[in-house]
């Protein structure tokens, strides 16, 4: 369970698109060149951000991906969702039976208990953390995110 390069780099890309001046959206070509990476990745990635309702294309000289709604509409739980999914899914055990069809613990599995409570803290934090949360430099991201993470782990 890991944070993996989509995940990554798709966000990385959508910030680049929520920092663009004004409504002017960034092509493919563009956003290729601002994060360093191959113009087949970030339109496979764009495609999922799209797919997700997070960015629109326009066509056009001075067309290229922008944001579908306002950075503090947008959260990182949708992000993520849009560019595959969640750290533990349902389908998880299935896929993590070993040499069975069955896992060994599907019945009786204290490990599961772990993971669901992870995921549920997860969910938490992206549910409350939007692209205008992290559009500012590192120090002020930070601080954002500290002053969350008090509200969300005192209140439980």
């Amino acid at each position: 369970m890991k944070i993996n390069k989509e995940d990554e780099y798709g966000l990385r890309i959508l910030l680049r698109v929520a920092k663009a001046e004004g409504n002017k959206g960034l092509s493919i070509p563009q956003l290729s060149e601002l994060e360093n990476l191959s113009q087949s990745y970030v339109g496979k990635l764009t495609r999922a951000l799209r797919l997700g309702g997070l960015v629109e294309s326009n066509r056009g000289q001075k067309g290229g991906y922008v944001l579908t709604k306002e950075p503090a509409n947008i959260t990182i739980k949708e992000v993520i969702s849009a560019l595959g999914g969640q750290l533990f899914s349902k389908d998880f055990c299935g896929s993590h039976s070993g040499m069975s069809k069955l896992c060994t613990n599907s019945v009786d599995c204290s490990v599961r208990s772990l993971w669901k409570m992870l995921q549920h803290t997860v969910d938490r934090v992206f549910e409350n953390v939007t692209l205008e949360d992290l559009i500012g430099n590192e120090v002020n991201s930070k601080s954002t995110l500290d002053e969350l993470k008090d509200s969300l782990f005192l209140e439980a």
